[in-house]
């Protein structure tokens, strides 16, 4: 019997796949930027706007026509629009004549006075719009991933650092917190642009609305009617009130901004940890099976927090296509658009998903490791205390100068023994030798702990969930409690 070529055995190992598609996607936001969402929201556009075209006094459209219409709105002939694409070379027309073979008594008023943008860009907004509802719906689950973690950790004392250098101590919760703002403002600015998304509507062929015009036989009221009318049934209350054939890409360029300012935020979470994993402080999820290194079997590779600043990197790049875009359309509009934003606009949101389905995953379930956190902390305090221990030496009768300057030079000279010699760090033995600190010897063990050197930072904890994190999580709480299955 003939062996069978491996390729006629698997064809589709033998083209091109994209990784996001294949690998990242959540089936939620796969769904949204399908073809058959698409091309169904398209169907349900002509079908809007053939109703209110009869219901405003067309009596070429009949109920037997938008009837037939929807009982194919969801039943789409893909390989016929195929063909005809092959014929027509254009993808709008190719699917009015697929729609049309299905319903052939609607055939004749389908599209009827529209122009391919009316659907195109309609859609597009719709699926952007559907598409930052279930970003919002992930980073609000993050949020509360994040108060749940921040609370736990909310005393649990840290160094703090400034140029990756230890500068003071803070909270592990304190620092959550930090993560959780960028995420907040994330959940405004997308809040904003979900509220304020304004529809195309149906403004003719360049944005004149002159073929309704003549469909409406010069009846401006019944126009701007079908205009606004259309835009409710899709869900939009608000209207661009002019555009050309095209909505304005600034529009592309807003939301994509949003999307940029999400993979900020997601890139500094990630990088914090990954700094910490190294310090082996915190750690992201890590499965019993799971390989850290193909060669290395002791290695526990950050490679989730790495995946994220991977895509992070991707969605901020790609933003700047639709500035681009935006910024050099001709008139009221040029086709350089079109293979542009057919990639960056759905991969964008489509990295964004991936991206905060990681990083939700992490969120949930994060390793703390107190004992080795404590242990740098008491590495790096007497260093810290140092300001603390001249001021009170100071307040007890001493010289602020002279005892400045031993401080100082009590130091360099640990540090160097720490640098150069790997000794532990004795600069609190060197203060309790010198006789101009006696004064307050007895007293030191108290100035060195720990908690007097974090501040407020537990109390800014439990101030910002409940002033500014809570009314938040209060006003999206039928989002909270999504399950994300975190793909590899």
């Amino acid at each position: 019997m003939k062996k069978k070529n491996n390729r006629s055995m698997d064809k589709k190992y033998h083209k091109y796949q994209s990784p996001l598609a294949e690998r990242y996607v959540s089936e939620e936001m796969s769904y949204n930027f399908s073809d058959h969402l698409k091309y169904s929201t398209w169907r349900k556009l002509w079908i809007v706007l053939a109703e209110t075209e009869k219901a405003l006094g067309i009596k070429a459209i009949s109920r037997k026509q938008i009837d037939e219409m929807k009982k194919f709105q969801d039943n789409i002939n893909f390989d016929v629009a195929r063909k005809h694409e092959l014929r027509v070379k254009h993808d709008v027309m190719a699917h009015v004549h697929a729609f049309g073979e299905q319903c052939p008594a609607a055939s004749p008023i389908i599209h009827l006075g529209a122009t391919s943008a009316f659907v195109q860009d309609n859609a597009d907004l719709i699926i952007m719009k559907n598409g930052m509802n279930i970003l919002l719906k992930k980073l609000i689950n993050i949020i509360d991933a994040l108060v749940v973690f921040a609370r736990e950790y909310k005393g649990l004392i840290t160094l703090g650092y400034t140029h990756y250098q230890p500068a003071q101590l803070t909270t592990v919760g304190k620092r959550a917190c930090l993560w959780m703002q960028d995420f907040i403002i994330d959940v405004e600015d997308l809040e904003n642009r979900i509220d304020n998304l304004r529809f195309r509507g149906a403004k003719g062929t360049i944005g004149t609305q002159n073929s309704f015009m003549t469909l409406f036989n010069r009846d401006e009221e019944k126009v701007k009617l079908l205009d606004k009318q259309v835009s409710k049934k899709m869900g939009f209350d608000k209207i661009l009130p002019v555009a050309g054939q095209v909505y304005t890409r600034k529009l592309d360029s807003q939301i994509s901004d949003v999307l940029s300012g999400i993979a900020q935020s997601a890139h500094k979470f990630s990088n914090d940890l990954r700094l910490l994993h190294n310090l082996r402080e915190i750690e992201e999820p890590f499965g019993k099976k799971q390989i850290g290194s193909s060669a290395m079997p002791y290695k526990r590779n950050p490679m989730r927090c790495e995946r994220v600043a991977s895509l992070a990197r991707y969605i901020i790049c790609n933003g700047l296509n639709t500035d681009f875009t935006s910024s050099v359309q001709w008139f009221e509009r040029t086709l350089d658009d079109s293979a542009n934003r057919r990639l960056v606009l759905p991969e964008m949101f489509v990295a964004t998903d991936a991206m905060l389905d990681i990083v939700l995953g992490v969120v949930r379930d994060l390793s703390v490791y107190p004992k080795v956190i404590e242990k740098r902390v008491n590495e790096e305090l007497p260093f810290l205390a140092s300001e603390s221990i001249l001021m009170e030496a100071v307040k007890a009768g001493g010289n602020r100068q002279k005892l400045h300057e031993k401080i100082r030079k009590y130091s360099m000279e640990t540090v160097t023994l720490i640098k150069e010699e790997g000794l532990d760090n004795d600069f609190i033995e060197r203060v309790k030798k010198d006789k101009d600190f006696a004064v307050i010897k007895e007293r030191l063990d108290d100035i060195l702990k720990p908690e007097n050197f974090t501040g407020r930072a537990p109390k800014q904890v439990t101030e910002y969930i409940s002033g500014v994190v809570a009314p938040i999580l209060r006003k999206f709480k039928k989002l909270i409690g999504v399950n994300i299955e975190f793909k590899v």
